[in-house]
């Protein structure tokens, strides 16, 4: 008895302190699902920098073909990037690019997506824009966000031209099966702002030379050793897979409506 009310007494002091202090309070962000080890040991570090300021697309530039110019699928609302296609499938792939280059990183972002939207986004890194390609083309990874089948969520498509498969896991095209996915990946879930409006996901990216991880919700589903792969010839002629931009992506020819928010990049 003795123990228990002792470890009781514990508790509520413990709570009390964290109450009383806002210094422990503020260290954590309003961020719950950033639970991985890597997020908590960079939790308090000054060398996060937030990629938007919630209020315009300052920092992001659209990349597209000329007949997409114009259209205003990428805004601002309600504090986040929203990418809204729906009744709109006449279009190519459609980028919000940042400005700023990176090699080696550790991106983390929320995201929302909604049942009643059957497209497909991503985030694509060390990515470079080439208006000579195909009218212009984005070569790069990608980290797929495919909310219609989540367990696609967190792998890796490379938009590279002369590329464009998945190369995790190393697939030879642009099809996959459920089945073809790593074990975690495969029990990856998504919460859906239809059911209800203050759900978001998590996606965290984590560049460190040529190896790759990504989390989803606090999983990692992506472990990859991109050696041979993103530094290769074809990447270096492209100047991508070892630097480049961030970009947001909506797909082409998709109904899509996506939004993001709370986007933080350090550099390692």
């Amino acid at each position: 008895m003795k123990i228990k009310i002792f470890c009781l007494l514990t508790a509520i002091l413990v709570t009390e302190i964290v109450r009383a202090d806002p210094e422990i309070s503020n260290e954590i962000p309003n961020n719950n699902a950033f639970i991985n080890g890597n997020t908590l040991n960079h939790m308090t570090d000054s060398n996060w920098i937030s990629l938007f300021n919630g209020e315009s697309l300052e920092g992001w530039t659209v990349k597209c073909l000329p007949e997409d110019k114009g259209k205003t699928y990428w805004q601002v609302t309600g504090s986040a990037i929203e990418c809204n296609s729906i009744g709109d499938p006449d279009h190519n792939y459609v980028w919000l690019t940042s400005l700023q280059e990176f090699s080696d990183f550790h991106l983390r972002l929320q995201f929302q997506v909604f049942k009643t939207s059957p497209g497909n986004s991503g985030v694509q890194f060390r990515s470079r824009y080439d208006n000579t390609l195909n009218g212009g083309w984005l070569n790069g990874p990608q980290v797929d966000i495919h909310p219609p089948a989540p367990f696609r969520t967190g792998l890796i498509y490379d938009e590279t031209e002369g590329v464009r498969r998945w190369i995790y896991p190393s697939l030879p095209d642009w099809q996959i099966m459920k089945s073809q996915a790593p074990e975690p990946a495969r029990s990856t879930s998504l919460v859906f702002a239809d059911e209800d409006t203050g759900a978001w996901n998590t996606l965290e990216i984590i560049c460190e030379g040529m190896h790759i991880e990504t989390f989803v919700n606090g999983t990692r589903v992506t472990d990859f050793d991109g050696k041979g792969i993103l530094n290769d010839g074809i990447h270096s002629l492209y100047r991508v897979g070892d630097n480049g931009i961030i970009a947001l992506q909506l797909h082409s020819g998709d109904e899509l409506r996506i939004r993001f928010r709370e986007i933080y990049v350090r550099e390692l």
